[in-house]
């Protein structure tokens, strides 16, 4: 059994209301892919900055999961047609 690592880095920044958080993983080759994600507070709600991060940080991790399927697509197509 082979065991592979990828790491992840996960940033987050926030502005007044607004969270943005850039997930970024790091494949053994040294590609890269990026997933963003934001949140932003309502004026009426409490200040409760760990919401925001959760939230953006899920987003980030959702699209970075979007990303890497699209990034896969092309070579599931391609071996599949070649069975």
């Amino acid at each position: 059994m082979e065991t592979k690592q990828w790491n992840m880095q996960i940033d987050i920044s926030e502005s007044g209301k607004d969270t943005h958080v850039r997930a970024v993983i790091t494949m053994r080759d040294g590609t890269t892919v990026e997933g963003i994600g934001h949140a932003r507070r309502h004026p009426r709600d409490r200040t409760v900055p760990e919401i925001g991060d959760e939230l953006a940080a899920g987003r980030a991790l959702i699209d970075l999961g979007s990303r890497l399927v699209q990034l896969a697509a092309p070579d599931v197509a391609e071996s599949t047609r070649h069975r």
